[in-house]
C-alpha cells in the first residue's frame, strides 16, 4: 500500500476498570472489530437497550478509502441509527451507470428511476468518513464502551457465554460475556481461534486499486470499460468520490507482480494512459485478488459472525460492506429480543439462515461478475466479447452483460414470514424491506415512510372505520390518520386498500399482510416472527 494524503483519525487507549478486577467482569455483548459492521451492530444493540463492549485492536481509522459505495438499503439502516442523512450530504450521490466496449458505449442504466424515496440509489464516500461518523455516533451513546488497542488473543467457549483474553498496552486481562459478535474482518482472529475455515474460491486475476486526487469534469456515474484503448485486453472501472478523489480499478491479470505493480513508477504511467496529461496525485494504491467464499455457519454457540469475518465477495457490485451492515441489522434486533426475554435463542437460527441466503446471493453474483470480467479461457473470452457486441443492439444481450450486479437487499425465504393468504401486487414483497414513500405527519410535516418507522414490530394499517387495537408488543401506525399518503405512492407500492394491514419486523422487513385487520392473525404472525 502506498500513496499520498490519508484521512487517519487517531483514538487514545484508556485503561478500563475491568482490567483491575479480580475475576473477569461479565457483559451482555462484546463486539470484536470497530469497522463499519461492528460499529453498526454496537450502535443498533445499544439503541435497543443492550450494553455493549466494543473492542478494536487498532487505535485509528482511515488508511485508504477501501470501500466507497453504499447502497440505498444500507443508507436507510444508517439513517435509523442517526448518521445516514449526514453521510448522504457528505457523499457523492449517483444512480447512473455506463458500460463501454473499447471507446463505444454499450448501454447505460438507471438504478433508481422512480421518485419518492428519501435515500438515493447509492452514494460514494471514502470508508474512513463512514467509520468516523459511526465512531462519533457510538461515543454519544452511554451504553457503548469503545476500547481501542484491545486485541483478543484467546477465547474460551462456555455453555452460557464466552471468556475472552484481551491484550492491551498495559498487559492482558480477561473479559466474560453472554454473546460475542465477531465483526473483525477478513483476517478474523475470532474465526482463527475457533479453527473455522471458508468454503468457496479465490480468483487468480489481480486488480489494481488507485485513489487519485485530481480536478476533472467527468460526470458523476459509474463507468466500466471492457478492453479500453488505454488498458488493452483488460477491464477498468471509475467512480467519483468527495474531495476531488477518483477511484480507479484496473485489471492486471493473474501473472502480475503485486509488489512491482504498486510502485509509483508502474502505477503513474498506467493512469496517464487513462487520464491523459492532467495533473493528479496518488492517494492510495493497492493490489488485490477476489475471494468469493463464506463460513458454513455464522452462529457458533455464543459466538456469531458478521461481515467479512463470515463471508467475502469481490468488490464489483459493492456487496461487501453493504452486506455486512445488513448482517448487523438482522442480528441486532434478534439478539436484543433474546436478551430481553422476548424470544428464545432459537430466533438466532434465523440470523444464520437469512444471512447465509444473503451471502450465497452475493457470492453467486460476485462469482458470475468475476467470471464475466476475467474469463478463464479463450473460448469464454470469445463468448463474453460476442455478448458485448450484441448488447449494443439487443436488450436480451444487455441482460447478460455482468460488470458487477449492484447491491440490493436480500429477499428472505424465512420461517419468520407468514405466507400470504390473499393476493397482493405492488413493489412491497414479503421477506423484503418495505419500500419507501412520501408521507405527511399529524403535525403537517412532509417526510418519508421509512424514517417514521420505529425499529420495533410495527403494524401499518390503512384506515377503515374506527382505530383498531394492536396486540401487545406491536406498535400501530394508521395510514390516513397518523400518517398521510401524501403522493399516493404508498398505496401503489403496497397495493393498499382500505383495511389492509401489514406487519413489519424491527428491521423494517415485511413479514405478514392481510386485506383486513384481524388481531388473532396479527398476534400469531408476531409470535412466528419471534421464532416461537
Amino acid at each position: 500500500m502506498t500513496g499520498g494524503r490519508k484521512a487517519i483519525y487517531h483514538y487514545g487507549y484508556r485503561r478500563s476498570p475491568d482490567q483491575d478486577a479480580r475475576q473477569p467482569v461479565r457483559h451482555p455483548v462484546v463486539v470484536v472489530g470497530a469497522g463499519p459492521v461492528g460499529l453498526t451492530a454496537a450502535i443498533d444493540l445499544a439503541l435497543r437497550g443492550v450494553p455493549v463492549v466494543l473492542l478494536d485492536d487498532a487505535n485509528r481509522i482511515g488508511e485508504g478509502s477501501r470501500g466507497i459505495c453504499y447502497a440505498k438499503r444500507t443508507l436507510e439502516i444508517l439513517d435509523r441509527l442517526g448518521v445516514g442523512s449526514d453521510l448522504v450530504r457528505q457523499g457523492v450521490t449517483w444512480k447512473l451507470g455506463k458500460v463501454y466496449l473499447g471507446d463505444d458505449l454499450v448501454y447505460a442504466f438507471d438504478l433508481l428511476p422512480e421518485d419518492g424515496h428519501k435515500m438515493p440509489a447509492f452514494i460514494n464516500l471514502q470508508q474512513y468518513y463512514l467509520e468516523k461518523a459511526l465512531v462519533d455516533r457510538a461515543l454519544e451513546i452511554e451504553r457503548i464502551d469503545l476500547r481501542w488497542s484491545n486485541r483478543v488473543s484467546a477465547l474460551e467457549k462456555r455453555s452460557d457465554g464466552v471468556t475472552l483474553t484481551v491484550e492491551t498496552p498495559d498487559g492482558p486481562y480477561r473479559l466474560a460475556t453472554d454473546w460475542v459478535v465477531a465483526a473483525d474482518g477478513a483476517r478474523s482472529t475470532i474465526r482463527d481461534l475457533l479453527g473455522l475455515g471458508f468454503e468457496g474460491v479465490t480468483f487468480e486475476d489481480k486488480f489494481l486499486i488507485a485513489d487519485v486526487r485530481m480536478a476533472a469534469d467527468f460526470p458523476t456515474e459509474r463507468r466500466f470499460w471492457f478492453d479500453p484503448p488505454f488498458h488493452t485486453g483488460q477491464s477498468a472501472l471509475m467512480h467519483r468520490q468527495p474531495d476531488n478523489v477518483w477511484r480507479i480499478d484496473l485489471q492486471l491479470g493473474p501473472d502480475a507482480d503485486a509488489d512491482a505493480e504498486q510502485k509509483p513508477e508502474r502505477v503513474i504511467p498506467r493512469l496517464k494512459k487513462m487520464l491523459g496529461e492532467r495533473p493528479f496525485e496518488l492517494e492510495w494504491v493497492s493490489i488485490y485478488r477476489f475471494n468469493c467464499r463464506r463460513l458454513a455457519r455464522f452462529v457458533h454457540g455464543r459466538v456469531i459472525f458478521a461481515g467479512d469475518s463470515a463471508h467475502q465477495v469481490s468488490p464489483f457490485g459493492a456487496r461487501g460492506a453493504n452486506s455486512g451492515v445488513q448482517d448487523a441489522e438482522n442480528l441486532a434486533w434478534k439478539l436484543a429480543a433474546v436478551l430481553s426475554g422476548d424470544a428464545g435463542e432459537a430466533l438466532l437460527e434465523s440470523y444464520d439462515l437469512e444471512r447465509i441466503q444473503g451471502a450465497d446471493e452475493n457470492v453467486g453474483h460476485s462469482t458470475r461478475s468475476t467470471d464475466f470480467i476475467a474469463p478463464h479461457s479463450p473460448a469464454e473470452r470469445a463468448l463474453r466479447n460476442a455478448v458485448l457486441d450484441l448488447a449494443r443492439h439487443c436488450d436480451f444481450a444487455r441482460r447478460m452483460v455482468n460488470s458487477g450486479r449492484l447491491s440490493v437487499a436480500t429477499v428472505y425465504d424465512s420461517p419468520l414470514t407468514t405466507p400470504d393468504e390473499e393476493n397482493f401486487a405492488g413493489s412491497a414483497r414479503l421477506g423484503a424491506p418495505v419500500p419507501d414513500a412520501p408521507v405527511r405527519t399529524r403535525a403537517g410535516r412532509d417526510g418519508f415512510l421509512v424514517e417514521q418507522l420505529t425499529g420495533t414490530f410495527e403494524i401499518l394499517h390503512i384506515k377503515q372505520g374506527a382505530r383498531p387495537q394492536a396486540p401487545p408488543g406491536v406498535k400501530l401506525t394508521v395510514i390516513g390518520e397518523d400518517l398521510q399518503d401524501s403522493a399516493g405512492l404508498l398505496a401503489k407500492r403496497f397495493d393498499a386498500s382500505p383495511g389492509a394491514t401489514y406487519l413489519l419486523r424491527p428491521d423494517q422487513y415485511l413479514c405478514a399482510r392481510w386485506r383486513t385487520f384481524d388481531p388473532d392473525r396479527i398476534a400469531a404472525a408476531h409470535r412466528r416472527a419471534l421464532g416461537r
